[in-house]
């Protein structure tokens, strides 16, 4: 068995007594389900591997599935099928799995493996021209042992480095290791990114964190990181959830929990909406994905996570925000305060300390610095009013000294 420090060295330094450079194996991972961002990445690296060095491509496998199409997985595996390099495909380390389109993958490569401890999915691709004996069928899972009896894979070598000295093209040295560079490439930080995004615990996580962050903005004062921050985990979310099967319906009903909870934070009781949200909420999780739910624990984080925010956190927030002194806010028409964001004809000022959205007619916009008075108050926004050229003191209108 090949150790993990030989493998190391192989990646790495040059045999001092062997000069001459040798040819390499490209190993790429293959990991998480196929999205369009992995399949195009395994598609680049099989066409740019010709007319190089590389002898062979070794596609590192654990895998749960496809969520590209099958006419794009058609062209993914007809790529690899006739690829002027040689490409094979190992399941591992111990524990690993390829299933549905992942499984089709092992059936296109040339040569495939399968580690102890790791499964593979019998797919229609893979089971052509194999006798599976009665005892096994097309969507069973089975063993790395029961894999290699069918002639599903051609072997079973427990590590990577095992699986790569029985490759065509591997030069071996006397001692039974490797002479031939082993590379390793992956996706790059952005498309890791995205391809980290496309997996449905991800997607959903950023879903419901995204919302939550944005009605938090709605209840604060100004706009802040929560509001940038909702916003971005929406927009990843989003670009998850279009390439992931959802179901439409389960998304616009998970969607509105978040409104239904306004409502009632809005009260700082909960109430009848509180209900609709939670059930909203729980139906829309559950439902989201076409090909099932998430695991529990993930259902669990979004689902808690976000019930503690909304009956315990957001009205606590609101009860501190608008605190008994700001009840019946006519108070504040007349007070006077500060801009600490331009009012043009939205911004941001402070009065008595506090930062407050703020409007202004359009004809008077509001520089940083420049000192403001309170004239109206709608909703959670203070109408304001430049001090220098201000008609009339509107603090008599509000009963202020």
């Amino acid at each position: 068995m090949l150790s993990l420090v030989s493998l190391t060295g192989v990646a790495g330094a040059e045999d001092p007594e062997d000069p001459e450079p040798r040819d390499a194996v490209r190993v790429l991972k293959v990991s998480g389900l196929i999205d369009p961002i992995l399949a195009s990445f395994i598609e680049d690296e099989v066409a740019d591997a010709a007319g190089t060095d590389v002898v062979a491509i070794v596609l590192q496998v654990n895998s749960d599935g496809a969520v590209v199409g099958d006419d794009r997985l058609d062209e993914l595996t007809r790529a690899i099928r006739s690829s002027a390099v040689p490409v094979a495909a190992w399941v591992g380390p111990s524990g690993s799995a390829a299933e549905g389109g992942a499984a089709d993958l092992l059936a296109a490569a040339q040569v495939s493996g399968l580690s102890p401890g790791s499964r593979v999915e019998v797919t229609s691709a893979l089971a052509e021209g194999v006798d599976l004996g009665g005892r096994t069928s097309v969507g069973e899972k089975v063993g790395a042992e029961r894999a290699a009896e069918l002639g599903l894979v051609d072997n079973d070598a427990p590590v990577i480095g095992e699986f790569i000295i029985g490759l065509p093209g591997v030069e071996v040295s006397d001692e039974g290791e490797p002479r031939t560079q082993v590379r390793f490439g992956q996706l790059d930080l952005t498309d890791q990114l995205f391809h980290t995004v496309a997996s449905p615990p991800v997607a959903y996580l950023l879903l419901v964190i995204g919302a939550c962050l944005l009605v938090f903005e709605l209840f604060t004062a100004g706009v802040g990181v929560a509001g940038m921050v909702g916003a971005g985990s929406l927009v990843l979310a989003a670009y998850g959830l279009a390439v992931l099967p959802t179901n439409t319906w389960a998304l616009v009903v998970l969607g509105l929990a978040f409104p239904a909870f306004a409502v009632d934070v809005q009260t700082g009781v909960p109430r009848f909406w509180t209900g609709v949200g939670t059930m909203a909420l729980v139906v829309g999780s559950v439902a989201l994905f076409a090909d099932g739910p998430p695991s529990w624990i993930t259902l669990l984080a979004g689902i808690v996570g976000t019930l503690l925010a909304m009956l315990g956190g957001m009205p606590a927030m609101v009860r501190t925000r608008f605190s008994t002194p700001t009840i019946g806010r006519d108070w504040m028409i007349g007070e006077t305060g500060v801009a600490v964001a331009a009012v043009d004809p939205d911004g941001v000022v402070t009065v008595r300390d506090a930062p407050w959205r703020a409007h202004t007619n359009r004809a008077t916009p509001i520089a940083v610095g420049d000192e403001v008075r309170v004239t109206a108050i709608d909703g959670l926004t203070l109408e304001v009013e430049p001090i220098v050229g201000a008609a009339r003191d509107h603090r008599a209108r509000g009963g202020g000294n």
